[in-house]
């Protein structure tokens, strides 16, 4: 018996959008619990909403309204009404912290191990509600995908972005009767208002040139563009990947994945001392004092630490890109790094998983996680403000300063 998909998910998602409702939990509560009441209404009616069937005993009329308090927020749901006689789900009426839980439970699991029909049965039933076909289940679970998706492909309208970050996390998967290792393609940039936002993610089996590529040139044709500097780790795959997508824009390395590379080559009790030197670098006012901190710590390492003077020395160009941007941008991106503290959350979630059933569990896990923060972040105040957005556009390149009408648009208006 099929599901009236009564929520349209691409409508839902693009009203959330427009809105910036920070509370995704609450949406997607909202949206379970429809479907949930839908399903059991079809199941009354001995049809799906507008099948012809001989088995049809009832058919619908419409909706009416009740809200109804968890807490996750208030929440307005439509109840649907039949013809003859009366519906109202006795979960909603009675044991509401219990029912509360079983949903909130339905959106953890379906987010933290992908669709299993019988897991989710199994949960509805907590609430009184029997006979969800398998079908039913899915089309439930895949309303959740839908949203996820529309947020992964929606499009980057929010340039120019000036600043982007990119990073992969690695993550465990289930795939051909064996455990492999996957990776969780994510880019974070900061957009045309100063705010931050998360441009998308994709996985890949490996981290090479050719995932980052496709990944990148996915990005762009959604709408990445006006991108100055980015910054990520040194992987070769990553760089070629970003100088092919992303021509003309400054590559700056990250300097905690760096740090964390340097400190290899020095014995483990020099290494805090090798790191605050280093981080100096990081501290100056002016492009001439960082380079010239630079081959100040060079200096200082060469007697006792040889090759980590020639790890920092070969690193100089890709590890001082951002200098030539203004020192503001420097003190915002070093002091609140947001693909590091993003990258926290992301494991905090996926930790309790261990290991995903497949690929698209991993996506709408994640998926979820990325767009409740891009809600979160548009709610608070910018990243970057809008004078020193503006100082970084304007930057000198070479000693020569753009034209005024090679300026983005959003800037020269």
């Amino acid at each position: 018996m099929a599901v009236n998909d009564s929520v349209d998910p691409a409508a839902w998602l693009a009203s959330q959008l427009e809105s910036s409702d920070p509370d995704l939990l609450r949406s997607m509560v909202k949206t379970m619990a429809e479907a949930l009441m839908s399903a059991q209404a079809d199941t009354a009616c001995g049809a799906g909403y507008g099948q012809r069937s001989d088995e049809r005993v009832n058919s619908r009329n419409g909706y009416r309204t009740r809200e109804w308090d968890t807490r996750a927020g208030t929440i307005e749901l439509a109840i649907p009404k039949l013809r003859q006689g009366s519906y109202f789900p006795e979960w909603l009426l009675e044991r509401r912290r219990r029912a509360e839980q079983a949903l909130i439970s339905v959106v953890a699991t379906s987010y933290l191990l992908g669709v299993s029909t019988r897991r989710v049965d199994k949960l509805v039933e907590q609430l009184g509600i029997t006979g969800i076909s398998k079908s039913q289940v899915s089309q439930m679970s895949k309303t959740l995908d839908a949203q996820v998706e529309e947020f992964r492909t929606r499009t980057l309208a929010g340039g120019p972005y000036t600043f982007v970050w990119l990073d992969a996390l690695t993550q465990k998967v289930r795939e051909g009767g064996r455990i492999v290792n996957v990776h969780v393609l994510v880019a974070t940039a900061v957009n045309a208002n100063g705010q931050r936002e998360i441009l998308g993610l994709d996985v890949s089996s490996r981290e090479d040139g050719a995932g980052w590529l496709a990944f990148l040139r996915g990005l762009v044709a959604r709408g990445l563009s006006g991108v100055q500097l980015v910054t990520s780790d040194a992987h070769p795959g990553l760089v070629d990947a970003v100088g092919a997508c992303l021509p003309g824009a400054s590559w700056q390395r990250c300097r905690t994945h760096y740090l964390r590379n340097l400190l290899t080559t020095v014995p483990k009790n020099a290494q805090p001392w090798v790191a605050t030197l280093v981080r100096t670098i990081f501290d100056q006012d002016t492009e001439q004092a960082v380079r010239a901190q630079h081959a100040w710590v060079i200096d200082a390492l060469e007697a006792k630490y040889p090759a980590a003077c020639r790890h920092l020395d070969e690193a100089r160009e890709d590890l001082l890109a951002f200098a030539a941007f203004p020192v503001e941008v420097w003190r915002q991106i070093w002091s609140n790094n947001p693909q590091e503290r993003l990258n926290k959350e992301i494991r905090r979630r996926t930790d309790v998983v261990g290991i995903f059933p497949d690929r698209a569990a991993i996506i709408r896990l994640v998926g979820a996680v990325l767009a409740e923060q891009t809600d979160e972040w548009s709610e608070v105040r910018r990243y970057i403000g809008m004078d020193i957005l503006a100082k970084a556009r304007l930057r000198v390149i070479n000693g020569d300063t753009p034209a005024p009408n090679a300026l983005p648009e959003t800037l020269t208006a």
